[in-house]
């Protein structure tokens, strides 16, 4: 399927690889170029070192969706974990001696301590995998827009990215039978303990929520006529063992792959210089190496994007990269 037609016609496109080859760039001209086609576009950077304000040259509010000012239909949004991790901080460090206002009285009682300790703990990696189980309740909740963008971060968070719904769910999964285990026995010792009122207590509740939210969007994911993922990379060495790492991966998680953009090419002219025709043709190398390891073997649409003379940011710019990433693109 071609870029043009994944834009106007799928709900989630990812664009992803390398650090430094242009992700954000084609994410927010294919989030310019869809919202001016009609689509009601939301494009969201998952990307801890944000860099989708600086290329729209726009202010973005951490973790505020901000419609982009003279582009009718397109919204922008960075993401913002720590607030995220904040919002599920009573549902990841359950605290049953804090819970029943015996917060040190039984520390030294062998059975409530290791409860406590084992309550308290959160598995390597959960600030990423809650505010990626975010993203994913946002997929899932009922939204205005036609079209979500994602700009997600370097090849290697983007790995952890696509195995985070496994783990976010059967972490949430033995979480809740944690809870429902526990849960009597402290309310029972609690009102041993305490004359207090029982307050309602629904993480439970909003940890099945969430948990199946994840399981929805993950089936959402890996559907092709819902979701697709776009490569971006340049003609180098590295970022040709990156991709295919990175397309491996993919494979695996069953998330649909449809376009590799080779990006930042030299273009064929007598006006290069010594040292630009000599990475020109280093280029040319790589590109066919490229098309012999992704093209022919895997059948995916290659697509090829000038290196600029400019920087590309802002939406004049970003439009000209639209017209070779998506209109020149055959």
């Amino acid at each position: 399927m071609q870029l043009k037609d994944i834009l106007l016609n799928l709900r989630m496109v990812m664009f992803g690889g390398k650090g430094g080859v242009g992700k954000t760039s084609c994410a927010a001209s294919s989030a310019i170029w869809s919202a001016e086609h009609g689509r009601n576009t939301l494009i969201i950077s998952t990307d801890p070192a944000h860099s989708l304000g600086d290329s729209l040259g726009v202010d973005l509010p951490p973790g505020v969706p901000t419609p982009i000012e003279g582009i009718e239909n397109l919204t922008a949004l960075e993401i913002n974990p720590k607030a995220n991790i904040s919002e599920l901080k009573g549902l990841t460090n359950i605290n049953p001696m804090e819970e029943m206002g015996m917060s040190g009285l039984m520390e030294n009682m062998p059975l409530f301590g290791d409860m406590e300790e084992l309550t308290s703990l959160t598995p390597p990696g959960i600030d990423e995998a809650l505010a990626f189980g975010k993203i994913l309740e946002f997929i899932e909740t009922e939204h205005e827009y036609d079209l979500v963008i994602f700009d997600t971060a370097p090849t290697g968070h983007t790995l952890r990215f696509l195995s985070l719904p496994e783990t976010l769910s059967g972490w949430i999964g033995k979480l809740i039978k944690m809870r429902i285990r526990i849960g009597k026995m402290f309310g029972a010792v609690k009102r041993l303990f305490s004359r207090e009122e029982k307050k309602d207590d629904n993480s439970l509740e909003v940890l099945e929520r969430l948990n199946n939210a994840i399981l929805n969007a993950r089936e959402d994911l890996t559907n092709p006529i819902k979701n697709s993922f776009i490569i971006v990379m340049i003609p180098e060495e590295m970022a040709i063992t990156e991709t295919g790492r990175l397309l491996n991966e993919l494979i695996k998680h069953k998330i649909p792959v449809s376009n590799i953009v080779v990006n930042q090419l030299y273009q064929d002219t007598t006006e290069l210089c010594v040292f630009c025709k000599a990475r020109r043709e280093m280029q040319q190398k790589n590109l066919v190496k490229i098309k012999d390891i992704f093209m022919e073997k895997l059948k995916k649409n290659l697509i090829e994007v000038p290196l600029f003379k400019e920087e590309i940011r802002e939406y004049n710019k970003l439009k000209e990269m639209g017209e070779y990433l998506i209109d020149k693109t055959h």
